[in-house]
């Protein structure tokens, strides 16, 4: 969500940017390994291992979240968030195994446009032509990706469908909570939730792995933790209408990666459609921005009151 500046908080846009293109990169590096290892370990229990190592970054928030006294609405929400984050992770690494590294970010995209609709379906959120038509446009890439009944629609392109569902659902419930609960406990709790509920899954397909492979999947562990760290530096120093367009830079390095790295040929109609999403997102973006601004800025009117 945009966060709008105020009269207190100090914008740099540069600064913004520089953050999200950093967190493109990390994110590139993750995909990149997840891609690597994801040919010797079933998903369930990459996902595993990924989010139990995760862990390890999250010891110094344990004394706060003993301290912590939630409803048990709130604790309802959070289990319900991770289960279905256990099952978007899950969809991820599978399809990743299936599909060109470009085609998995290029869908990872759909996800923001899951949540304009679900704001606007279960909290309220007005939408409006404007938004509607962006909907439509990021849908349309969708479709361009996919290309039915022109090629066959692989197992990996519909977890991915379900990968930015289940995410979308995420976080919305994150968006229910904030108020609530403090984002780094959010983030812990989730990393806990996602961890237990993988477990059995895990388990059922257990893969003895290499010290190589655990080694690489602690990696992961490193570089998602720090790319959400960065990402919130970024939506902390200039707003999202201003950094969103830049993770469309991820789409370009992930081309790329999969052309030098897993001998992947690019595909126009993935780069078009992930465009098409892309700025979809970021007019929506866009707007939400001018709105929050118009919202906590009084008109001439209302000055006189």
């Amino acid at each position: 969500m945009a966060i709008a500046p105020t009269s207190h908080t100090a914008t740099n846009p540069l600064v913004g940017v520089a953050w999200m293109v950093l967190t493109g990169f990390l994110f590139v590096g993750v995909t990149a390994i997840v891609k690597y290892v994801g040919e010797g370990i079933p998903a369930a229990q990459s996902a595993f291992l990924r989010y139990l190592m995760g862990l390890v970054f999250l010891l110094p928030l344990v004394p706060a979240m003993a301290r912590l006294r939630l409803s048990r609405g709130v604790w309802g929400l959070l289990t319900v968030r991770g289960l279905f984050h256990s099952l978007g992770v899950s969809m991820w690494f599978f399809a990743m195994t299936q599909l060109p590294v470009a085609e998995v970010t290029a869908m990872n995209y759909l996800t923001p446009i899951y949540i304009a609709l679900g704001a606007a379906m279960f909290l309220g959120e007005r939408l409006k032509a404007r938004r509607i038509v962006a909907i439509l446009v990021a849908l349309l890439g969708a479709v361009i990706i996919l290309r039915p009944g022109f090629r066959e629609v692989l197992p990996g392109h519909l977890a991915m469908l379900v990968t930015a569902f289940v995410f979308a659902v995420s976080y919305l419930i994150v968006k229910r909570i904030t108020t609530e609960v403090p984002p780094a406990i959010i983030v812990a709790l989730l990393s806990l939730s996602v961890t237990i509920c993988l477990a059995p899954f895990a388990y059922a397909v257990w893969v003895p792995p290499s010290a190589a492979q655990v080694g690489w999947l602690f990696v992961v562990a490193g570089l998602a933790t720090a790319a959400h760290y960065t990402m919130t530096l970024a939506i902390a120093a200039a707003p999202m209408a201003v950094t969103q367009p830049v993770t469309f830079l991820q789409l370009l390095w992930a081309s790329l990666l999969g052309v030098f790295f897993f001998a992947e040929p690019v595909d126009a109609a993935v780069i078009a459609g992930g465009a098409l999403i892309m700025a979809s997102v970021s007019f929506i973006s866009w707007r939400e921005a001018v709105l929050r601004r118009r919202n906590r800025t009084p008109t001439v009117e209302q000055t006189k009151l």
